[in-house]
């Protein structure tokens, strides 16, 4: 009797999940509100590709775990506490995991750019902590605390 033949890189596993991401990326595809996207086609397919990527238990959902994995590739290492803000982010503190709709959503919004997920965290965090710039003032041991 034959052993069982195994696919490489979960190739069974991942055959279900890439079925339902398309269905989703279709969805985005008919959506008017995204009929303005240039290569709407062309990057909904990246988009796929590096979800499925991150999305270590082939369940559909980026985890916190696959965010800090992501982060660390992208050479942006984060606190435990600054991923979960930045899930909270994508999903509007509904849930969390990101969903793949979450993930596009995110990717097509208004300030879309690469890495999204890292220049929105960035963002929010520096918003109202603007870095003072040129020396520091001087001060005298009366003034300080």
């Amino acid at each position: 009797m034959a052993a069982p033949r195994r696919l490489s890189g979960g190739g069974l596993r991942r055959a279900p999940q890439d079925g339902r991401l398309e269905e989703i990326n279709k969805e985005f595809l008919c959506d008017p509100k995204f009929s303005d996207e240039e290569d709407l086609e062309e990057k909904l397919a990246v988009f796929k590709e590096k979800y499925m990527e991150f999305d270590l238990n082939n369940q559909g959902e980026i985890d916190l775990m696959s965010v800090k994995r992501m982060m660390e590739k992208l050479g942006a290492p984060k606190t435990h506490l600054e991923l979960k803000k930045m899930i909270s982010e994508v999903t509007g503190g509904v849930s969390e995991t990101i969903s793949y709709q979450d993930f596009v959503n995110v990717m097509l919004g208004k300030r879309s750019a690469v890495l999204k997920l890292v220049m929105m965290f960035e963002g929010k965090a520096n918003e109202g902590n603007p870095k003072p710039s040129g020396p520091p003032p001087e001060r005298d041991i009366a003034s300080l605390p």
